[in-house]
């Protein structure tokens, strides 16, 4: 069965298979050891970047609690364009930082132009920025690389992403757009089954967190440091996850980064040209993203029925997400998915509204 929700998403019987291995080495051992460093090396690659590079048998929720708890000493300034942006605010609240939005209207962009406004009238009150690279509940995509050369002229400011719905679909030049902390799940682009996520901290982000207090224990950047440096994780870790990480990562580059992001462009603008052609798009023109499209339901489509016939055909889309449920669905085109498979897919969507339309 092939899912074209966002995460989580399809995942190739070769990464699965790594799964499915038996255990013969423990994560204190050095065999483990050397899986580590075979694929740090790797997500450095992915993400541009001589950062290290840390794995956590997590969510990307965890993380996002990791970069608070870590870099944010007493304000954080966070960009609020959807749910999950939303969630990131609020769980700076739910820490006991202090927190101040740039929020816009669901399905709107996080323009650069904000950013500088509000950093050049406060840019004093802050310590910390949180960006949601990719919305995944409306669709947005924001422009990272523009927003990150404003964040130049703010090096006491720690710059952290939320990339869990883009990395390993998009480029991010983590060192060249000098993101802090960089964040994502493997359910999504990267195409693994969920339980791991992955994230990039920068020296300076390392070095605030021994100022900080409050870290806790199981997300405590230090703690993290101290076992990187031995070749291993803070606690046990989900070796299966990291076993096939390691398997997909060479998947990845057999492919080649350029080549799988320009596939996920084509996938993206397939997926738009029928959007558009049947539906409209929610995001607003110029801040789509490439790994998923949210599309407006302007048909009243009831997904849950669209979905009981695309079973049938061994294939499934989403729902629209939070207060845009029913009101929007999602089409997600990121990890292994070819072109191939969103055409069938599109082609299947086809019939099955013509057959609805019909009365069938």
């Amino acid at each position: 069965m092939k899912i074209f929700v966002p995460g989580p998403i399809y995942v190739r019987n070769e990464v699965l298979q790594e799964m499915a291995n038996p255990m013969t080495f423990s994560h204190r051992s050095k065999e483990f050891t050397k899986l580590l460093n075979d694929v740090t090396p790797k997500l450095q690659k992915l993400l541009y970047t001589n950062n290290k590079v840390f794995i956590s048998t997590s969510s990307g929720s965890g993380l996002m609690e990791a970069a608070i708890r870590n870099c944010v000493r007493k304000k954080c300034l966070n960009l609020v364009c959807g749910a999950f942006s939303d969630r990131w605010r609020q769980m700076v609240l739910e820490c006991g930082k202090e927190s101040n939005a740039i929020e816009v209207e669901w399905g709107r962009g996080i323009g650069p132009e904000m950013v500088r406004e509000e950093l050049e009238k406060n840019s004093s009150e802050y310590d910390a920025l949180c960006l949601t690279h990719n919305e995944t509940s409306t669709g947005v995509m924001n422009p990272v690389e523009e927003i990150a050369e404003i964040m130049k002229d703010y090096p006491g400011i720690t710059f952290m992403v939320d990339a869990v719905s883009s990395m390993a679909g998009v480029k991010i030049g983590v060192d060249e757009s000098g993101i802090d902390i960089c964040l994502a799940s493997v359910q999504k682009c990267f195409g693994l089954p969920p339980g791991i996520s992955v994230f990039s901290a920068s020296d300076k982000a390392l070095e605030k967190s021994k100022t900080i207090s409050g870290r806790g224990h199981y997300f405590d950047l230090q703690a993290f440091l101290k076992y990187y440096e031995k070749g291993q994780t803070i606690s046990t870790p989900s070796i299966s996850h990291i076993c096939a990480l390691n398997k997909q990562m060479d998947f990845i580059f057999e492919e080649g980064l350029d080549n799988r992001f320009k596939r996920h462009k084509e996938m993206a603008d397939i997926a738009r040209g029928w959007a558009n052609k049947n539906f409209s798009m929610f995001p607003e023109k110029g801040f789509e993203s490439i790994t998923l499209s949210v599309i407006n339901n302007t048909k009243a489509l009831d997904i849950s029925q669209i979905n009981q016939k695309l079973k049938e055909k061994g294939k499934m889309i989403a729902d629209g997400y939070g207060k845009i449920k029913g009101q929007t669905f999602r089409i997600a085109h990121m990890a292994d998915l070819q072109v191939e498979d969103v055409k069938e897919l599109l082609d299947d969507l086809d019939g099955i509204i013509k057959l609805i339309e019909e009365g069938d």
